[in-house]
């Protein structure tokens, strides 16, 4: 997003190319390769060209990204492919192709069916705080329940559709009473965005099992080499990896949005 997606933080340090075309695809799914932004755009918006000539429809862009978005649910975004998909509806692969040109554009589509319940704010009206905490709780919430989406919206810009801009929309709101510049208000929007996006990988990637056999590994290298690494010897034996005892959205949260309170009195005073 500058145009800003949901994934504002790595869109700012890249930028991938929006795919697609039904050439040469011959039944097989193909991520990248240089696609239309308008014609990903129109499926977003529903503003698609419908056939004229042929039967009628049975399936939708929109059935069809709900489909694949509980594929990527259960088994990972690695095991969406068109064919897939398909199989679920009981047609082939190449039926889908008459909806969607392939799986570069069905994953925006998984996008934005992913966002389909844009967060209502009103709770919190006037305080840009407890706002910026329900969107903050509320975007966390959809990642850990997705955690595939951390790939498909990762190091890139994506045409963004009307559910996408609603979240967008609704940050913004949020942080209008500050009364920062509008580039401010964007900028800490991208600091609320990393952080969440962060804690969603950090419950990704947890694995119990490895987890402990870090912990006995580092603790025996630790307790050869003490001397080497003083501070952080210190540190564990403080308990620095201990369980915090605060939860980490609040903590990251209340970190940032006391800075932006002390810039708000800043230009106040």
């Amino acid at each position: 997003m500058e145009s800003t997606g949901f994934a504002e933080v790595e869109q700012h340090s890249g930028r991938r190319g929006l795919v697609a075309g039904r050439n040469a695809r011959s039944g097989k799914d193909q991520q990248d390769g240089p696609r239309d932004p308008q014609a990903v755009l129109a499926l977003l918006w529903g503003e698609q060209e419908q056939p004229t000539r042929g039967p009628k429809p049975t399936l939708s862009p929109q059935r069809i990204a709900a489909a694949a978005v509980e594929l990527a649910d259960a088994q990972g975004l690695d095991a969406v492919s068109m064919s897939k998909v398909a199989a679920g509806f009981g047609v082939s692969a190449m039926a889908l192709y008459r909806y969607v040109p392939g799986k570069a554009e069905l994953v925006e589509l998984m996008i934005e069916s992913m966002l389909a319940e844009v967060p209502d704010l009103s709770a919190a009206e006037g305080d840009w705080r407890a706002g910026v905490r329900l969107w903050a709780r509320r975007c966390l919430d959809l990642y850990r329940a997705h955690p595939w989406a951390l790939a498909a919206t990762a190091m890139r810009r994506q045409v963004m559709g009307p559910h996408q801009l609603g979240w967008l929309d609704a940050a913004h709101a949020a942080l209008e009473p500050t009364g920062l510049p509008a580039a401010q208000r964007h900028q800490v929007f991208v600091l609320v965005v990393g952080l969440v996006r962060s804690l969603a990988q950090q419950t990704a990637d947890f694995d119990a099992d490895q987890d402990r056999e870090w912990d006995r590994l580092t603790g025996e290298v630790l307790e050869r080499h003490a001397d080497r690494f003083p501070a952080l010897t210190r540190a564990i034996a403080d308990g620095a990896f201990g369980p915090a005892g605060t939860d980490p959205l609040d903590f990251g949260l209340d970190r940032i949005l006391d800075g932006v309170e002390a810039l708000v009195a800043g230009r106040r005073g």
